[in-house]
């Protein structure tokens, strides 16, 4: 498969190397609105750098990969459609629920896969406790705790183009919970702002705490930090009627120093290119089995609705101080 690249930064960068790590696919053009940026990456990896509208021209290109901004992630998708393309887009569809429902209905009527990129569904520890539930083996799963805290929050630039805390950082906690539990019917957020307050100057919010309550009593509950000293702090837990399952931090090493003074073992890694590279292989590998082998993609589109909406719902709870029901106008059922 011929692939191109749409977004020469930090995540686009992860993705030109998971590309390479199999050998149905290969990279052959990038593009960016900064030029610069796709130069350098171009010549990294020995391919063209390009106009957006060359790549989706030519034919010889069977599938792009959307690692841009945000806000170019809906109209690339619809244009990879006209141009017949397949396509792999980077969370979230957008940053408006309203807009990614329109991208849903463009999509539905392509004969090509239209993967999301929801890496840490991919994570062997996530997928082996995904697994474990599905088989049974805790019995029926009733009550789900997600934890995801950054070592340091990003730069509040950053911050202000994000689309806040619930939909840039938490949508992949949704989708973990939605991969795990399915969706919920409610959603009550608390969110403040105690590590930086330039955060809360620019409107978000930098520590959180969602509920999510599903129909037949089931509890999942999702706690996020923009600070975590220690490293990036990533577990999940499922407490079932007949066990329970947890996946706990990737470490920077596996040694434990036992001594009369205590047991003492090393930190988490301290940031997610450390924590889900292979994550992000493993994810590369389902899209290209999609488009070779015809597999169902695992991270659908209704996927990243789904995800947005439990965003939406957060901050509607957070901004009315009540729990928010969804309804199928939000996902589109």
């Amino acid at each position: 498969m011929k692939i191109a690249l749409f977004g020469a930064g930090r995540i686009g960068k992860v993705h030109a190397a998971s590309i390479k790590t199999d050998p149905r696919s290969e990279l052959v053009a990038v593009t960016d609105v900064m030029t610069d940026a796709a130069a350098a990456l171009a010549r990294e990896h020995g391919i063209d750098a390009r106009t957006a509208d060359e790549i989706l021209q030519d034919p010889a290109i069977d599938a792009i990969l959307v690692a841009s901004s945000t806000n170019t992630h809906a109209d690339l998708i619809e244009a990879g459609v006209r141009a017949g393309k397949a396509i792999f887009c980077e969370k979230p569809i957008d940053l408006s629920l309203e807009r990614a429902l329109q991208v849903r209905a463009v999509a539905a009527s392509h004969d090509k896969p239209v993967m999301m990129g929801f890496n840490r569904r991919f994570d062997p520890n996530f997928a082996a406790v995904k697994a474990a539930l599905d088989a049974g083996e805790i019995g029926r799963g009733e009550l789900l705790a997600v934890t995801s805290y950054d070592p340091a929050p990003p730069p509040v630039s950053y911050i202000k183009v994000s689309g806040g805390l619930y939909r840039d950082m938490m949508i992949h906690d949704f989708d973990m919970c939605a991969f795990l539990f399915g969706m919920p019917e409610t959603v009550m957020a608390h969110g403040s702002c105690l590590v930086d307050p330039e955060i809360g100057a620019a409107g978000d919010v930098d520590t959180a705490v969602v509920v999510l309550s599903y129909a037949d009593g089931r509890l999942a509950t999702i706690r996020n930090s923009r600070r975590a000293p220690y490293g990036y702090d990533q577990r999940v837990e499922v407490l079932g009627a007949d066990g329970m399952l947890a996946a706990e931090n990737e470490l920077e090493n596996t040694v434990v120093r036992s001594t009369a003074a205590g047991v003492v073992s090393a930190k988490p890694v301290y940031f997610f290119l450390e924590r889900y590279m292979r994550a992000y292989a493993i994810e590369w590998s389902a899209f290209v089995d999609a488009c070779v082998d015809g597999t169902p993609v695992p991270a659908t589109v209704q996927d990243g609705v789904n995800a947005l909406a439990l965003a939406e719902a957060a901050n509607r709870s957070v901004a009315e101080g009540r729990p928010v029901k969804l309804t199928p106008v939000m996902t589109g059922a």
